[in-house]
């Protein structure tokens, strides 16, 4: 019956998105912690993600969190009039959950296409765009490779999808998802800094074009990390430690809100943000009985949430309505 009422929803949704463009655009980025099939990929160290692995992956749980995940964009899209033109995503497998959750899941009554970056990640995590074809219309894709020249452990792609939106504008959207704070934040950060020097240079090849960037940074709106990419590209984030402190965040580390999720625009479209910032989406079913991210597992046990990071939302205006 609960697969059936999100069907319905979704379906009702959708319906009434078709031959409608005239509302703002809304783009999602979400780190979905660990979206990982139930089979072994050979040349991924997913062990752990497996029905006899230490965390008992199991078809079930896998299921379930395609559920939530489809739920949890058909919230948004009720609150916003419209589905997400596009969600960014971290810590995706590989295509096959892409396929699964656009074809398979509640999700498929949306009609989101998808691309995935294969990148070098020894555990198999990449980054991916799910887009509304309706809205978003593909142009290309590529994905920037991060060399590591053997320093630390390969991390992912870059993944840069050009498109055209509602018909009008080109739209150049950067998915990342630098590495991360294993080994201590200071140690780890000669690794983002790397990742965000190539990032730099993906952004300054695209020019004075519409960019919108979104990832997990593993780090902080104050980091310095951030004064290599600001300019030319304008933060949505809180960037006041007044602000910060006051924050709801999209992670909790030791009950602790923070940013490790981030928007950034160019100069061309930050006049488009509603609201002029990204926020958290606080939804009920996001979240658990502390009011923090409700997590799929706390190490190896099983907490039956959907991700450990809250998904992160920027509207951007429609200044030629139909």
């Amino acid at each position: 019956m609960r697969h059936l009422h999100v069907s319905l929803l979704l379906l009702l949704l959708v319906s009434a998105r078709i031959g409608c463009t005239a509302h703002d655009a809304t783009f999602l980025f979400w780190n979905v912690e660990n979206l990982f099939d139930c089979s072994h990929d050979t040349l991924r160290r997913d062990y752990e993600f497996l029905p006899d692995g230490s965390h008992h992956w199991t078809p079930w749980r896998y299921w379930r969190k395609l559920d939530a995940l489809s739920r949890t964009l058909a919230a948004v899209a009720e609150e916003d009039g419209g589905w997400p033109v596009a969600v960014g995503m971290a810590e995706v497998e590989n295509d096959s959950v892409l396929r699964d959750l656009c074809r398979r899941s509640p999700l498929r009554m949306a009609g989101y296409e998808y691309v995935h970056s294969e990148g070098p990640d020894e555990r198999g995590i990449d980054c991916a765009l799910l887009y509304q074809p309706l809205r978003f219309r593909l142009l290309h894709t590529t994905a920037h490779r991060i060399d590591t020249h053997g320093r630390f452990r390969p991390t992912r792609d870059i993944l840069c999808v050009t498109g055209i939106l509602d018909g009008r504008d080109t739209l150049h959207l950067l998915v990342v998802h630098l590495p991360s704070r294993a080994g201590g934040a200071s140690a780890s950060t000669r690794y983002r800094r790397e990742a965000v020097r190539v990032l730099r240079h993906v952004v300054d090849s695209l020019g004075a074009s519409k960019i919108l960037v979104m990832g997990d940074f593993n780090s902080g709106p104050r980091d310095a990390l951030f004064r290599r990419l600001c300019p030319p590209l304008v933060s949505l984030m809180p960037q006041r430690r007044r602000d910060l402190r006051r924050a709801v965040g999209t992670y909790v580390f030791q009950r602790q809100w923070s940013f490790l999720d981030h928007m950034l625009v160019s100069p061309s479209l930050s006049g488009m943000v509603v609201g002029g910032r990204a926020e958290p989406v606080r939804l009920p079913m996001l979240l658990d009985e502390n009011g923090f991210p409700f997590r799929t597992y706390q190490g190896p046990i099983y907490r039956g949430g959907v991700s450990d990071h809250l998904p992160l939302r920027l509207r951007l205006a429609n200044n030629n309505p139909e």
